[in-house]
């Protein structure tokens, strides 16, 4: 265990460390919360609520905002030993003045009114970025967004490319593509030139990755463009040879525009049906890297930041990053950012990997607020990681913890998700 002191000093100076968050879904045009309402929203509440025996009533559009809230905060005290509700609570000390211990129904009335006082002032975004010590936060941005209404040297786009692959044949998709590249045409040679004005309009904008959630049964394989083509042209769902043939694509254009394919492993979507809105989806232990290892050969120069939903494939992707130099570890997402499991992962990534193989953390938010908050639990496990796993047993010293820390924070991701001429 390690000392307190030591413990402190590395606290001190990893919240120092100015923050990339490599991975997020703020929206760019509205990137703060505007009410308690986008707070509480936030799907964790939603459907740790609703597990813990709330109904779904309340989270009906037309159900009045503040009486949600209400409603969620009389749930919150169920939810008090996990992390997400840590989060919430370190939001309300740190933004709304809250002093008590574990924020209540009975609380709902000055968490409400004091919200909409500091979230709508004037120079609350630039406030926030100063107290977050934020420099840049990736986006993740519908393949047809015009990419306007916001900096894009702060809110960085990322072209999320689920939709293209595994949706192409819904009508609605291909209308979308053809609308934003002007191009109607749904056979190979067409589908290529429109895919190729889309990353010419993310790259125009200063896009820094192309991004893709997968199921574990997906294994990539190249296809043959008359393959490719007559599958695009049937339109049928689930088709192996179109999904096959849009994802190898993409990499493709990944490769020729120097672009990170950034790889989220492993869910499965729609698993609970009745839950709520973004509650329904899990992973099961089913995927393997090695289902990727074609991919990872066939495109040596394409970087690689992978993602798992499972923290018994951690080891996994801890000797992916060790063997393969385009195979990066990337953040904690979704069921594995928790302190245990991260803790845990964190470890062995640290362990096996090159440090600058890892990107320490990302905070997957929907709203500029939780980045501190979610960041803030990362800092205080790496601190106590790298305390007791190097620093005390005499394998670094403070400063090369320090300087670990401010890779694993910052340096890395800026260098992995950099420009290329």
């Amino acid at each position: 265990m390690a000392s307190d002191t030591l413990l402190r000093r590395l606290r001190t100076e990893i919240a120092t460390i100015p923050l990339v968050d490599s991975h997020s879904h703020v929206p760019g045009p509205s990137p703060t919360a505007r009410s308690l309402d986008d707070i509480l929203g936030y799907h964790y509440y939603t459907e740790l609520a609703h597990s813990s025996g709330m109904p779904k009533d309340c989270l009906d559009a037309s159900f009045n905002p503040q009486e949600r809230c209400r409603t969620l905060l009389g749930w919150l005290p169920k939810l008090a030993n996990t992390a997400q509700h840590s989060w919430f609570v370190q939001i309300c000390r740190d933004h709304l003045g809250f002093t008590g211990n574990q924020p209540d129904r009975s609380d709902a009335n000055y968490l409400w009114n004091t919200a909409q006082s500091v979230f709508n002032a004037p120079g609350w975004e630039q406030e926030l970025w100063q107290r977050t010590n934020l420099e840049m936060i990736f986006l993740t941005n519908d393949f047809d967004d015009p990419l306007t209404g916001f900096d894009t040297s702060r809110y960085i786009p990322c072209l999320r490319t689920d939709d293209l692959v595994f949706h192409f044949h819904k009508p609605e998709v291909r209308e979308r593509l053809a609308k934003a590249t002007g191009i109607d045409r749904t056979d190979a040679i067409g589908v290529r030139e429109a895919v190729g004005r889309l990353f010419q309009h993310f790259l125009a904008k200063g896009a820094r990755a192309c991004a893709i959630s997968l199921p574990p049964d997906f294994s990539p394989q190249p296809v043959s463009l008359s393959a490719f083509d007559r599958a695009l042209q049937s339109a049928e769902a689930g088709n192996p040879d179109c999904v096959n043939g849009l994802f190898w694509l993409l990499a493709e254009f990944c490769r020729d525009y120097h672009l990170p394919f950034d790889l989220m492993i492993g869910v499965n979507r729609r698993v609970y049906e009745d839950g709520v809105f973004q509650g329904q989806d899990l992973f099961d232990r089913r995927t393997s890297l090695l289902q990727f290892r074609r991919l990872f050969n066939n495109f040596p120069t394409v970087t690689f930041p992978v993602s798992v939903l499972d923290g018994a494939q951690n080891q996994e992707l801890a000797s992916h990053a060790w063997i393969f130099p385009n195979v990066i570890a990337h953040g904690h997402w979704w069921y594995a950012n928790i302190p245990g499991i991260i803790t845990r992962d964190l470890r062995e990534r640290l362990q096996a990997a090159p440090l600058c193989k890892l990107v320490g953390y990302y905070s997957d938010a929907y709203k500029l607020e939780f980045v501190l908050p979610k960041f803030t639990m990362f800092r205080n496990i790496l601190a106590k990681v790298l305390a007791e796993d190097l620093v005390e047993p005499g394998y670094m010293s403070e400063e090369q913890a320090i300087a670990a820390a401010q890779g694993l924070l910052n340096g890395n991701a800026r260098q992995i998700f950099r420009r290329h001429s």
